[in-house]
């Protein structure tokens, strides 16, 4: 049994079975324990790949969206450069190269700032963005005004949600207890109906007996607080990230270990933790607090609309030995066999700012 299993299993000793969203919480965020805590989870040698760490043009084009942006915006000066989880920095490192090259009076305005918690990958950051003199904030609720531009890469997706299960009647909430017998976590219902129904997606309240719901209360926060910002005071923000466009049923709560699918329960700590991103509550917790909402549209649809072949093809001849290893990475990107279509951007803006590139 793992340091945190115990943890876990004494409290519910004492408070009663954990929600998902307690349970997320304490696996990926214990400031001792917590899977994002104790080390650097991306890569070959980690748990997963992002698409910043599988080609440069994925960050080279966002850095380029958000020049674009910043132009429209009547080029503001100092602007807010925001990434929420940033991971090892290899997105902005790539978009502010291209950002340097393509934009060098946005280049010279923008003050970088990084929301993370991870002291391993603040790390990684600090070592890939010297030059661009970052400063790092636990939360999004911690920056600074001004007008900002902020991008988020599977960030939503790790956010704690709830789940709830459809009974004859009525919801109840999925909760994780102890079993004694066999010395492991396992799921249980709540006896009674859950209070929280207001939070399960309206279009998703009528679903038959069996069917599982799942809410992001976090992530509807940061949405709004995200709209509000935009409203008050300039910007836009891009998240991109996986899950449908549309609210619907389903279980999407899963666990990552070593590039293959794991048993949510089996390993606190020690695996990723992930759901679904629902893009359609997050958009309308934004426009809601003031902001626009564009999409969402689906990655590859996102990045080929962006100028992803042609940066492809620059690359290419560029170093011409390299081509198969650049159309790979093309591929990953946005085949909808691969993250094309599973993988959504959504934009978020200030009201009248029209628009972003990549949306129609």
């Amino acid at each position: 049994m793992t340091a945190l299993l115990d943890l876990l299993r004494r409290r519910i000793a004492v408070d009663g079975p954990l929600t998902v969203a307690q349970y997320m919480a304490e696996a990926l965020g214990h400031p001792r324990h917590g899977y994002y805590v104790k080390q650097d989870p991306l890569g070959a040698a980690g748990d997963f790949t992002t698409a910043p760490e599988i080609s440069q043009i994925f960050g080279e084009l966002i850095g380029l969206w958000c020049a674009d942006l910043w132009q429209r915006m009547g080029a503001p000066g100092p602007v807010l450069l925001v990434e929420l989880g940033p991971g090892r920095g290899t997105l902005m490192q790539d978009a502010l190269r291209a950002i340097r090259r393509a934009a060098p009076a946005f280049r010279a305005a923008l003050r970088l700032h990084l929301v993370e918690t991870s002291p391993a990958l603040r790390a990684a950051q600090a070592a890939r963005l010297a030059d661009a003199a970052p400063a790092w904030l636990d939360r999004l609720a911690d920056l600074p005004d001004g007008p900002a531009l902020v991008v988020a890469n599977e960030f939503f997706d790790a956010l704690p949600i709830r789940q709830w299960q459809r009974g004859a009647k009525d919801w109840h909430e999925r909760l994780i207890g102890w079993d004694e017998e066999s010395g492991r976590l396992r799921w249980e219902l709540s006896a009674r109906a859950d209070p929280g129904l207001a939070l399960i997606p309206e279009a998703v309240r009528d679903a038959p007996e069996g069917s599982i719901a799942e809410a992001c209360p976090a992530g509807l926060s940061h949405a709004a607080l995200l709209g509000r910002r935009l409203a008050q005071q300039g910007g836009a923000a891009l998240i991109v990230d996986y899950g449908p466009a549309r609210s619907a049923p389903g279980d999407s709560f899963q666990a990552v270990r070593r590039h293959a699918f794991a048993d949510p329960l089996e390993a606190p700590g020690e695996a990723d933790l992930t759901a679904h991103v629902d893009f359609q509550p997050l958009a309308e917790a934004a426009t809601q607090a003031g902001a626009e909402a564009h999409g969402p549209v689906p990655q590859g649809a996102f990045l080929e609309a962006l100028g992803l072949r042609a940066r492809a093809a620059q690359l290419k001849a560029a170093s011409p030995a390299r081509a198969a290893e650049i159309d790979a990475a093309v591929g990953r990107l946005a085949g909808p066999e691969q993250m094309g279509t599973l993988f959504k951007a959504l934009a978020l803006t200030a009201p009248g700012l029209g628009t972003p590139a990549g949306f129609p």
